[in-house]
């Protein structure tokens, strides 16, 4: 597919969104990013394994020109940044690609052996998380934005 050929985002799951953000801040030579958190259930309609869950998450963003560092600090459970924070400490969660239609980037990923684990709405848009570590080595995370 067209749409797998440009990462986006690459993100870390951390345990301390503001530390990690001061020093990643202080090795890139940039302003501090501001943390935002998600929004409740109601609002962003978050899915863990097919079920509604009320876990949030704290974010960061760093722009590195044409690529996004995202730092998430799992709030509650159960979500895939909680989940791979407690089975693997902190470290590289996802990569990101933007698409157009969500179905079929998640359809194609589940041809590779990808299963979608994660999915919800943000302002302006929404995301899936689609585990293929088994087949790709990695969690892909699919946007989309709305136009």
């Amino acid at each position: 597919m067209e749409e797998f050929k440009k990462i986006t985002q690459v993100a870390l799951v951390v345990r301390d969104i503001e530390r990690v953000a001061e020093a990643w801040a202080r090795l890139l030579g940039v302003e501090k990013p501001d943390v935002i958190e998600t929004g409740d259930v109601e609002e962003t309609r978050m899915e863990y394994k097919g079920t509604p869950s009320n876990a949030r998450a704290k974010l960061a963003f760093f722009d590195l020109g044409g690529l996004t560092l995202e730092l998430i600090q799992p709030v509650g459970e159960p979500s895939t940044w909680s989940e791979f924070l407690r089975l693997y400490g902190q470290g590289i969660h996802h990569i990101a690609f933007i698409v157009r239609d969500m179905e079929s980037a998640i359809k194609e990923l589940e041809k590779e052996g990808g299963r979608l684990v994660q999915k919800g709405d943000f302002t302006g848009g929404s995301y899936a998380y689609i585990d293929a570590r088994e087949s790709l080595g990695a969690i892909i995370e699919l946007l989309t934005f709305n136009r």
